[in-house]
């Protein structure tokens, strides 16, 4: 039998899942086996996780969003979050993150799981103290594996880890200047307790165990971007690349052991940097699924950041981007609200369903096709059903009601589509009338 999906494919045998996301993606078992196998695509699909439709996230496929939730000690309310996963799920959402790191933290966790048919992921770091009622400093370096083991059991898709962090990639950040130093929440954590202990990183020494873990649950590891950019200034700076160039390494490292790898990137960047970054990580990191927040292409929206994220988000899988983390209006400012998330949801599926068009990912532009078509009919249930978020097309067409049905409120009789649909089919015009 097998342990892992990366498992079954080395060995040629087509899972449950792999069957579905074939069918799915319109992608040959065969192809997506292949690209399985070797690393190129993950499907991130705990043993634990019963609730699951499977998805993959890698060469090929059509680009998936992740959502960010969780409670915080400033905002510590289960159900108002779990409300959001209901939401997430019902907008489309493919992978949800458990980013939780005060309070009722388990209790959150496992109900997710529970009711998610999307892919989890968290970030163990994040639940250590809590776990434990322990101060940063004074947790061990197994306490830290044994967090890890219980999202495992918990049922997990992929945890994030900042393995990349070791004693080398920190003296390289010592020497070089950033404007944000580390941004990354995980990231900053795992360094400060390196610094309190004058110890190497505990991920990255104790990396085979880890895999020990990810292999028993297949649990997909996430390799985290401790220091990627989180202003323009620091982007593609020496800091990023050392931690890039090690994330390779421990991908082939986890790929003997058939445990399945995603590499998450930057952050913050200008946009002519975006594609040099994308074609950066495929290399070093030999194509392995990318991940990345954003990027946010400036950094002063704050209020507007789904829509900087959206713009970096879209040039970024155009170039070859897996995995977009959306962003909030929030971002930066306070834990996001329901609306917020609504808003973040929606801005990164705008960016991945461009950047599959770009790619020529099967029948991505067959619902702009529909929808064009809709629009030469001047059909306005058909657009609404077609719209990316309904809810909102509906309501601005009744918030607005025009005097004849075939138009709208912006052009009225003079509509382009209104005239051409007329004068087409040999009718009079009629625009005074």
């Amino acid at each position: 039998m097998y342990k892992t999906q990366m498992e079954a494919a080395k060995k040629g045998i087509l899972t449950k899942e792999m069957k579905s996301i074939a069918e799915s993606e319109s992608m040959d078992e065969k192809v997506l086996m292949e690209r399985v196998a070797k690393g190129e695509i993950a499907i991130p699909a705990n043993k634990n996780h019963s609730s699951l439709l499977a998805k993959g996230v890698g060469n090929g496929l059509s680009t998936k969003i992740n959502v960010n939730l969780g409670i915080s000690k400033d905002c510590p309310d289960v159900d108002k979050e779990l409300e959001k996963v209901k939401v997430a799920i019902d907008m489309k959402a493919d992978a949800i993150m458990d980013l939780s790191s005060f309070g009722k933290t388990e209790e959150f966790r496992k109900k997710l799981i529970t009711m998610s048919t999307a892919m989890v992921g968290t970030v163990p770091v994040y639940d250590a103290i809590g776990f434990y009622d322990k101060e940063l400093k004074d947790i061990k370096a197994e306490e830290f594996l044994d967090v890890v083991r219980k999202h495992a059991e918990d049922g997990v898709d992929f945890v994030t880890i900042h393995a990349g962090l070791n004693r080398e990639a920190v003296n390289l950040f010592k020497r070089n200047e950033r404007i944000t130093n580390i941004v990354s929440r995980g990231g900053s954590l795992i360094y400060a307790w390196m610094e309190l202990n004058n110890a190497e990183n505990p991920f990255y020494e104790n990396f085979d165990k880890l895999l020990d873990i990810c292999e028993e649950y297949d649990m997909t590891i996430s390799l985290g971007d401790a220091l990627r950019s989180g202003c323009l200034n620091d982007a593609t700076d020496a800091c990023q690349i050392k931690e890039l160039i090690t994330l390779g390494e421990l991908t082939k490292r986890a790929w003997k052991r058939n445990v399945q790898i995603i590499i998450e990137g930057p952050g913050h960047m200008a946009i002519d940097e975006i594609e040099a970054n994308v074609k950066l990580e495929k290399k070093l990191c030999h194509n392995a699924p990318f991940y990345v927040l954003g990027p946010l292409v400036t950094d002063v929206a704050p209020g507007y950041d789904h829509i900087t994220s959206a713009i970096g988000g879209a040039i970024a899988a155009a170039a070859g981007v897996d995995f977009l983390c959306y962003v909030t209006p929030a971002e930066h400012l306070r834990l996001p609200n329901l609306d917020d998330m609504k808003e973040g949801i929606i801005a990164s599926r705008i960016a991945a369903h461009a950047a599959d068009i770009s790619k020529k990912v099967p029948n991505a532009i067959d619902w702009d096709n529909r929808m064009a078509k809709y629009r030469a009919d001047i059909d306005w249930e058909g657009m609404f059903t077609e719209a990316i978020d309904e809810e909102k097309a509906r309501r601005y067409r009744k918030e607005s009601t025009p005097e004849n049905e075939d138009t709208c409120t912006m052009c009225g009789k003079m509509c382009s589509m209104r005239t051409m649909k007329k004068v087409m089919s040999g009718e009079d015009v009629n625009i005074l009338k």
